[in-house]
């Protein structure tokens, strides 16, 4: 979505919109499942776990990252990674709220 339109849109639809789109693939969907298991996790892991290319799994990595889901501290060659906490349960809590709202129209639609 071009920046100019995410004006017509309030902070929140943006914010949930975001992060919608950041776990929307199957990679980082298992990769935040990954994370939920355990603390922290060396990006090679993710390459066996995921059978995807290095290249591949950095950019997944990436974009879990700059969404704020995912926060990632470099050891040596590696990098590990572990779920922003905080983020997650905002998210979790947005989605919810989102998820949960009564249809207004029940029964009356086409």
């Amino acid at each position: 979505m071009g920046t100019t339109k995410t004006k017509l849109f309030t902070n929140e639809v943006n914010a949930i919109a975001n992060l919608a789109k950041a776990v929307a693939h199957p990679a980082r969907i298992t990769i935040i499942n990954r994370l939920l298991q355990t603390e922290t996790c060396v990006c090679g892991d993710f390459v066996q776990d995921l059978g995807l290319a290095q290249s591949t799994v950095s950019q997944h990595l990436l974009a879990l990252k700059k969404a704020g889901l995912i926060q990632g501290t470099i050891q040596g060659p590696s990098t590990c990674y572990c779920l922003d906490v905080d983020q997650w349960n905002e998210f979790r809590k947005s989605i919810g709220n989102f998820i949960n709202q009564e249809a207004a129209l029940k029964s009356l639609c086409c």
